[in-house]
């Protein structure tokens, strides 16, 4: 049962918790018990689960990420964006997570997250949910 969920980014890097819109679907589709995988579509974006309940969490892992794999570092990419595609290949494309009685098995704090390195842009990702 596969759909799409829109996501709207603000900055150039930004993480952006989308967990509840994948729950949404989740529920829309009915699936009880199986697995959700979200994969996102772009080679400047990525998906990863990580903490959700302290919003510094999500600072630090662009802020290393920026330390790592600065921008404008003589990449030979030339459209300027190489550090965007860097990022995304070290963060995934996708996660999959296990659906138990029509909710998504996350621990306490995690969260899922799109991850924007190529931003602002209006954004995709797509489920698949099979059971």
């Amino acid at each position: 049962m596969p759909s799409t969920i829109q996501v709207k980014t603000r900055n150039r890097n930004e993480m952006k918790d989308i967990t509840s819109a994948v729950q949404e679907e989740v529920a829309r589709t009915g699936v009880q018990n199986g697995v959700c995988t979200v994969y996102v579509p772009h080679t400047t974006a990525g998906v990863t689960i990580n903490e959700g309940a302290d919003p510094a969490v999500c600072e630090d892992i662009l802020s290393k990420l920026q330390e790592l794999v600065p921008p404008n570092a003589g990449y030979r990419h030339l459209e300027g964006n190489a550090d965007s595609h860097i990022k995304a290949s070290l963060m995934g494309s996708s996660v999959s997570v296990i659906v138990e009685n029509g909710r998504l098995v996350l621990g306490t704090w995690q969260k899922i997250f799109f991850c924007e390195f190529d931003g602002p842009r209006t954004r995709e990702a797509h489920l698949t949910l099979s059971s």
